[in-house]
């Protein structure tokens, strides 16, 4: 019979597979893709433990490859990881009962595909802190062990990480599916889209993912309060 937190690490390596799945090989590709633009070894993995931002790395790799300047560098990567303000936003009311450290730990781990892992999760009850920490951890783990692979692997090939990018959008739809609980939710996810694709198209640049979300996000809490008061 496994103990309590062995038990924990079970439960959440079940739940997290699907991620570690689209992080080896995107980690991969930022491992080569830091290999190519002159990073050394401690650098990169170093930024895959502390930055742990998939989008950000592959940005600030090809930033620094271009010999950017720091203050472009950071002011960029600030701009990418906007969102993280609306996914805080949408876990913190959850997180209530928590203590500060904990909730501290939680945020420093936390990405686009565990926040969407953990909104499913929390949105009928709360799961066992243990749990979560596991998931959140094991997610970490793999891009870590990925960005390594990959940097150790650029070194021996000299092909482009191109062919990789798929990963991370079939994540984010398999992580989608089960959130779309009504056909308001799935309307919703739709315009989104739509938005966010002509907002880039228009010129916005990485701020058309916050933006459409934003926009989405807000008529569809509106419409979806409307149509249960018309209900009750």
């Amino acid at each position: 019979m496994l103990s309590p937190m062995a038990a924990s690490l079970w439960r959440g390596l079940k739940s997290v597979t699907p991620i570690i799945l689209g992080y080896l090989p995107v980690g991969f590709a930022y491992g080569v893709l830091a290999q190519k633009s002159g990073l050394s070894l401690f650098n990169a993995v170093t930024m895959s433990v502390f930055v742990y931002a998939g989008s950000a790395q592959l940005i600030g790799a090809g930033l620094i490859a271009s010999g950017v300047g720091g203050v472009a560098l950071v002011f960029t990567t600030f701009i990418v990881n906007l969102r993280h303000l609306l996914m805080s936003a949408a876990l913190s009311p959850k997180l209530s009962g928590w203590k500060k450290w904990q909730v501290a730990l939680f945020a420093a781990e936390m990405t686009d595909e565990t926040f969407a892992l953990h909104s499913l999760r929390m949105a009928a009850a709360s799961p066992p802190k243990a749990e979560t920490f596991a998931i959140n951890l094991l997610a970490h783990a793999s891009w870590v062990i990925g960005s390594l692979a990959g940097f150790v692997a650029g070194g021996q090939i000299a092909v482009r990480p191109i062919g990789l990018d798929f990963a991370l959008p079939a994540m984010f739809i398999a992580l989608l599916v089960p959130q779309v609980l009504k056909p308001l939710y799935l309307a919703m996810a739709a315009c989104a889209a739509a938005l966010s694709v002509t907002l880039l198209l228009l010129g916005f640049g990485q701020i058309n993912v916050i933006a459409a979300t934003l926009v989405c996000a807000t008529c569809g809490a509106c419409l979806d309060a409307w149509i249960n008061r018309k209900s009750s």
